[in-house]
C-alpha cells in the first residue's frame, strides 16, 4: 500500500476544522445576485443585432481601472483550472468537497458580474475581451508541484491580495456601480480568505515546522494566479503606478496580517527547518519592506515631477 503524503495526512487530520469553518462561513456567506450590480438600461445592441459596435469613446472608465478591472476579470475567468488545483490537492469528498463546490460556485459568480457589467456599460471592447479570455483560458493555470498543504497556504495569501484588488480597483473606476460591484466581490474574497486563514492556523498547531515551510515558500514565492496572462507584467506595473496594488499594499495589507493572526513570530514551538524558515521569512520580509518604500518613493517623486508640468 502506498503511505499517504504527510501533508495530505494533514489536510484529512483538520476535517473536523474545515467542517466547523465551512459552517461558519455558510452563516456569514450573504446571497447575492450579478444581475443586481448592472445598469442594464444601458445596455443596447452591438453591429451584429443591428446597433453600433464598441469604439474607445463609449467607455466611461478611468484608463488605467480599465486595465486592472480587465486584468481582474481574466483572473476570474479561468475558475475551471482552479477548481481543478483544489479539488485535486483537498479532495472532493466530505466537508473539503462540499467546501470546493461552494468556493467555486461563489467564485463563479464574479466572472459573471464583472463581464455582465464591462459589456452592458460598454466598458472595454467586447472582441478584444473575448480573445484575451479564450487565450488566457486555452493555457490555463497550474500552480505546479504544490503539496496540499503549500495550496491551502498559498491561497489564504492570494484570496486577500484579491480582495486587496478588487476593492482599490473599485475605488479607481469612479463608477459608484462598478465600485459597488466589486465591493461586493471583495467581501467574498475576504469571507474565502478566512476560511483557508483558519486550515492553516489549525494545521500550524499541529504540524509547526512543515506549515512554517509552506509558510515561508509561499510569502517568497507568491504571483497571483493571473501572472501567466498575456501582457501580465505590463498591466501589473500600470496597476501598481496607480497604487490599486503594488508592494507596498502587498507586504502591509496582504502578508503582515495574515502573518500577525498565525502569530508566526512569536510562536515557540519551531525547531529544525521550521525554525530557519521562519529567520528566511523575516530577512525577505525585511528586503521587500525596503524594496516597496524605494517603489513609494520613487512614484511619489514620479508624481510630483508630472504635476510640476502640468502647472
Amino acid at each position: 500500500m502506498t503511505p499517504i503524503p504527510a501533508d495530505v495526512a494533514l489536510l484529512h487530520e483538520l476535517e473536523p476544522v474545515v467542517a466547523q469553518n465551512l459552517e461558519r462561513h455558510l452563516k456569514l456567506a450573504k446571497e447575492w445576485h450579478p444581475h443586481d450590480y448592472v445598469p442594464w438600461d444601458e445596455g443596447r445592441n452591438f453591429a451584429a443585432m443591428g446597433g453600433e459596435d464598441w469604439s474607445p469613446q463609449q467607455s466611461r472608465l478611468d484608463p488605467v481601472a480599465k486595465t486592472a478591472m480587465v486584468v481582474n476579470l481574466l483572473t476570474e475567468d479561468n475558475l475551471p483550472s482552479y477548481h481543478r488545483e483544489i479539488a485535486t490537492r483537498f479532495g472532493r469528498d466530505g466537508a473539503w468537497g462540499t467546501w470546493v463546490g461552494r468556493w467555486t460556485a461563489e467564485e463563479g459568480r464574479h466572472g459573471v458580474a464583472l463581464r455582465d457589467y464591462l459589456v452592458v456599460t460598454r466598458g472595454v471592447d467586447p472582441v478584444e475581451l473575448e480573445r484575451a479570455r479564450m487565450d488566457y483560458m486555452t493555457a490555463g493555470y497550474d500552480s505546479g508541484d504544490k503539496t496540499a498543504l503549500e495550496a491551502v497556504t498559498y491561497v489564504s495569501f492570494q484570496e486577500l491580495a484579491t480582495r486587496v484588488s478588487h476593492r482599490n480597483t473599485g475605488r479607481a473606476t469612479g463608477c459608484p456601480i462598478a465600485e459597488k460591484l466589486l465591493a461586493r466581490i471583495a467581501t467574498d474574497e475576504n469571507l474565502h480568505m478566512v476560511f483557508y486563514r483558519n486550515i492553516v492556523d489549525a494545521a500550524l498547531d499541529r504540524a509547526p515546522d512543515e506549515t512554517m515551510q509552506a509558510i515561508a515558500s509561499e510569502v517568497m514565492n507568491f504571483s497571483m494566479p493571473g501572472a501567466n496572462m498575456s501582457g501580465f507584467t505590463r498591466s501589473a506595473a500600470t496597476i501598481a503606478k496607480a497604487g490599486i496594488y503594488d508592494q507596498r499594499l502587498h507586504h502591509d495589507e496582504v502578508i503582515m496580517p495574515i502573518l500577525r493572526q498565525w502569530q508566526v513570530f512569536e510562536r515557540e514551538d519551531l525547531s529544525g527547518e521550521g525554525a530557519r524558515a521562519r529567520d528566511e521569512l523575516a530577512a525577505f520580509l525585511k528586503d521587500l519592506d525596503a524594496q516597496a518604500a524605494r517603489f513609494v518613493e520613487r512614484r511619489e517623486a514620479q508624481r510630483a515631477r508630472t504635476a510640476a508640468r502640468a502647472s
